[in-house]
Parts: C-alpha cells; sequence; structure tokens
C-alpha cells in the first residue's frame, strides 16, 4: 500500500475526526485533544495548520489514493534548538502494520531537511508504544536513550523513548 503526504484540505476534516476518535490512538497522543472528536475539531485543526508559518510548522495530511488516513509533523523548537523540530504522528488503526507510517516518516524527514534549515529531527514516544519505537527505527532514527518518568498519561507515570535522525 502507498501512501503519501500533503498539505492538508479542509475537505480532510470527517477523516480526521473518524482517526481521532479512537481511544487507542488518543492514550498514545499528548494531552488536549477533545474526546470523541468531532468533524469541527477536525475543521478547527486543519485551520490552524494551513496558517501556521511554514518555515516552522510542516504539518501533513498522510493520505492513500488521497484519502486521508492519519497525521504527521515536524515542530520547530525555539531559541537554541531553532534548527532542531520535533516529530508526532499517528494514523487510523485500520491502517496499523503495514508500513505506512514509516514511508510517512521517511517522506516528512526528507521534505523538512530539503526545505529548511533544520538539522535535527526528534520523536518522544511513550516507552510501552513499541510499534510507533519500531517505525521510527525502520525510518532511520537513533535511539538516544529513555527519559525515566517524563509524562503523565492517563493517571500514570510513564517513561519516554528519545529518538532523533540528522540531516
Amino acid at each position: 500500500m502507498i501512501c503519501a503526504i500533503r498539505k492538508w484540505k479542509l475537505s480532510d476534516a470527517g477523516d480526521l475526526a473518524a482517526a481521532l476518535s479512537n481511544k487507542k490512538i488518543q492514550d498514545n497522543l499528548r494531552d488536549g485533544l477533545p474526546y470523541p472528536y468531532t468533524e469541527q475539531d477536525g475543521a478547527d485543526f486543519i485551520a490552524a495548520m494551513l496558517a501556521a508559518d511554514e518555515n516552522d510548522t510542516f504539518a501533513f495530511a498522510v493520505t492513500v489514493e488521497d484519502r486521508a488516513i492519519g497525521s504527521i509533523g515536524a515542530f520547530r523548537q525555539q531559541n537554541i534548538h531553532r534548527q532542531t523540530a520535533e516529530m508526532g504522528y499517528y494514523i487510523a488503526e485500520a491502517y496499523w502494520g503495514r508500513g505506512i507510517m514509516t514511508e510517512a516518516v521517511r517522506q516528512t524527514c526528507a521534505y523538512v531537511f530539503a526545505q529548511s534549515d533544520i538539522m535535527r529531527i526528534y520523536a518522544e514516544p511513550f516507552a510501552y508504544n513499541t510499534a510507533s519505537c519500531r517505525v521510527l527505527e525502520k525510518a532511520g532514527f537513533q535511539y538516544e536513550g529513555t527519559l525515566q518518568n517524563n509524562a503523565v498519561k492517563n493517571g500514570k507515570v510513564l517513561d519516554m523513548k528519545m529518538y532523533a535522525l540528522l540531516k
């Protein structure tokens, strides 16, 4: 199954809402997303991504046959980390385990490195999320260490793993 990344379209809001109204996905993301996630929530997110500074926010729909099945983004950090970006991503559960996210990570990193002065992209998956860790490893990211007691999610204190890819 071939995937592509592309800029968001407001018409993707329904697909975005369908993917994010899944507790299994939200349990692996940072807090702050509404649950259930509505089409209006999706439209608001898409509008914000389209309005963001394209040199700081690299946000894409992950698509199969031009249908949005997930989201990926790399977000420029500040101050002394201004040439570093943090990556985040997810795809709809029906598409898990098919190599799609690994390909989307590769495409996004290639784009960010080619179109900006970013020299390091990192991601911090929860340590228990072995599938996300594997995505990063298959995309060429290096494991840099475990950040112990680094997050509180659903009332649990969690470790996170640090992965990075250099230009």
